[in-house]
């Protein structure tokens, strides 16, 4: 991955500050609580991955690595403000309440997205970067109703060589939209390494091209995303004069393990530049921070991680107990069912009423 290109940092790779002044002025409780969070969607990661081998959920894009940037930036938000994600973002969602709704969602119940809406967050986005569209309408239409809501929307490198990400910044910065684009550089979409992507120098400068604000942070350093989110959060809720209010956000970040759970990394990259980036853990780095600082000491350190285990262990165990009606998967699909889907859905019900859950089964 190149990485080169001045961004903004708070802490150093040994959770030293490069400036004391740049460290923002959060209370005691809140930088344990970004701490909590980021190893709270660490824990999860790694109890989904084990789900996903189990064969208990599908599919999973782990986020390991981005932890720093996801929690860092959500921090920086209104409880009010939503949040548009892809699909690695659980960070975002953990600051909001990992609860087993969530988890039930990754289990294949869709009734699980129903909760996100209530902390203000969207379902998750599988086609990429056709949620910034909707990010940018959803911000303009705060700006028209006169609220002061800000909706920040998070993607990876790769969904900058979409069209939707050209018509949504496009549309944020002729319509000086209080939207906050926050691209989650990991080096890689799948196995195309980002100068594949772009021949721009950085994503951030590509904000020059839209007539808005580009910042360019260490997505490593939790501290430094929450810093460049609140100012662009700041920017878009309260404009001042002649300022723009939609931002692009470029955290350059990595991830750890695979592109998804279907995924072999090491078809198309080494183990030693792995190594490379776990030297700038973004988890470590602000624990060693904490550390010197002395808000955290052994004993309170094993009392989060206690209550982290235990709080994934107990959203993972209710969302195993959910049940569905497996024919719901022809509720949502038209308003009226068309002939050949109420054939389908009639053919379902006969085999379900005669061979019951055998019928799900396989030898």
């Amino acid at each position: 991955m190149n990485d080169d290109g001045e961004f903004v940092r708070v802490l150093d790779e040994d959770g030293v500050p490069v400036d004391e002044d740049a460290v923002p002025d959060l209370t005691d409780e809140t930088l344990l609580d970004i701490y909590r969070d980021m190893r709270l969607t660490r824990h999860f990661d790694e109890r989904a991955i084990n789900l996903q081998r189990q064969g208990r959920i599908g599919t999973f894009a782990a986020a390991a690595g981005q932890e720093g940037a996801q929690v860092g930036s959500t921090y920086a938000l209104d409880d009010d403000d939503w949040i548009l994600y892809q699909y690695r973002e659980h960070g975002a969602v953990v600051v909001r309440d990992l609860d087993a709704d969530y988890v039930s969602y990754w289990m294949g119940h869709e009734s699980g997205n129903a909760g996100l809406a209530d902390k203000h967050v969207f379902p998750l986005n599988i086609a990429i970067a056709d949620h910034l569209p909707h990010a940018v309408g959803m911000s303009w239409a705060s700006k028209l109703s006169g609220d002061d809501g800000v909706t920040v929307a998070h993607f990876g490198d790769g969904a900058t060589s979409e069209g939707d990400f050209h018509e949504a910044m496009n549309f944020a910065g002729v319509f000086d939209t209080p939207t906050v684009f926050f691209c989650n550089n990991n080096g890689w979409a799948i196995s195309h390494p980002v100068e594949r992507q772009t021949a721009s120098d950085t994503i951030a400068v590509k904000a020059d091209a839209y007539g808005m604000e580009g910042v360019r942070v260490d997505g490593m350093d939790p501290l430094a995303c929450y810093k460049v989110t609140k100012e662009a959060v700041d920017r878009a809720r309260d404009p001042a004069e002649g300022e723009t209010r939609p931002t692009l956000i470029e955290a350059v970040t990595y991830r750890y393990g695979a592109h998804t759970t279907a995924d072999d990394p090491s078809a198309y990259r080494d183990d030693e530049e792995v190594e490379r980036w776990k030297d700038r853990d973004p988890i470590d780095r602000f624990e060693a921070f904490l550390r010197r600082t002395g808000r955290l000491d052994d004993d309170l350190d094993a009392e989060i991680r206690a209550g982290i285990e235990d709080h994934v262990a107990a959203v993972i165990e209710a969302a195993s107990d959910v049940e569905t009606d497996p024919t719901s998967m022809f509720d949502h699909t038209y308003n009226d069912l068309p002939p050949a889907l109420r054939r389908q859905r009639a053919g379902f019900l006969d085999i379900l009423d005669r061979y019951g859950d055998e019928a799900f089964l396989r030898d």
